[in-house]
C-alpha cells in the first residue's frame, strides 16, 4: 500500500470514528510509532486519535501499558498474550473506545525458528471485546513495517464501521 492509500485509509477511519463518536489509540512496538503517524498525518486528527504508546522495550511494555512481566516471560513479547494485554492496556490508560497493538519481528536480526523475522501478532481491543492475530510478512524491515501499519489501520477500520 502506497501512501496516498493509506491516507485514505486513514481518513475513512477517520471519518468511521468520528461518525460513532469513538477515540482510538495505538500501542506499538515493532512498528515504534509508524501507525501514530499515519493516523496524525491527517489533518484535524485530534478529534479521534487519542494517543499512542511506543513501548518498545518489554519494560516500556509494562510500565506504560501494564503488562505483566510474568505474562511477557511466559510467552514472549511477540505473542498472542502480550498483543492483547497491550491493547488492553492502552484502553485502560486513554480515553479511547479502540485500540490497537502490534508486536512482532521486524529483522533483520531477532528471529527464530518459532518466531521468523515477519512475525507479527495484532490485537485490536474495545471496552467488552478483544482480538488477536498473527501475520507473517515477508520482505526487508522496511516492508515487515509497512504491512504491519496497513494491517493494523484495516483492522482498525473494520471496527469502527458501525454495523
Amino acid at each position: 500500500m502506497d501512501t496516498a492509500d493509506t491516507l485514505a485509509r486513514v481518513a475513512d477511519l477517520a471519518a468511521a470514528l468520528q461518525h460513532r463518536g469513538w477515540r482510538v489509540a495505538a500501542a506499538e512496538s515493532c512498528t515504534g510509532g509508524l501507525i501514530a503517524a499515519a493516523c496524525t498525518e491527517l489533518a484535524g486528527s485530534s478529534a479521534w486519535f487519542e494517543r499512542g504508546f511506543v513501548t518498545y522495550s518489554n519494560e516500556a511494555k509494562a510500565e506504560l501499558l501494564g503488562v505483566d512481566a510474568a505474562l511477557i516471560a511466559a510467552h514472549g513479547a511477540v505473542s498472542e498474550a502480550v498483543a492483547l494485554a497491550m491493547a488492553r492496556g492502552a484502553l485502560a490508560r486513554s480515553r479511547a473506545d479502540l485500540a490497537v497493538a502490534v508486536t512482532g519481528v521486524a529483522g533483520p536480526t531477532g528471529g527464530s525458528p518459532a518466531k521468523p523475522v515477519g512475525t507479527v501478532w495484532f490485537a485490536w481491543a474495545t471496552h467488552g471485546a478483544a482480538h488477536a492475530e498473527c501475520r507473517l510478512w515477508p520482505g526487508d524491515r522496511a516492508a515487515v513495517r509497512r504491512a504491519t501499519v496497513d494491517h493494523a489501520l484495516a483492522g482498525l477500520l473494520a471496527r469502527a464501521v458501525p454495523i
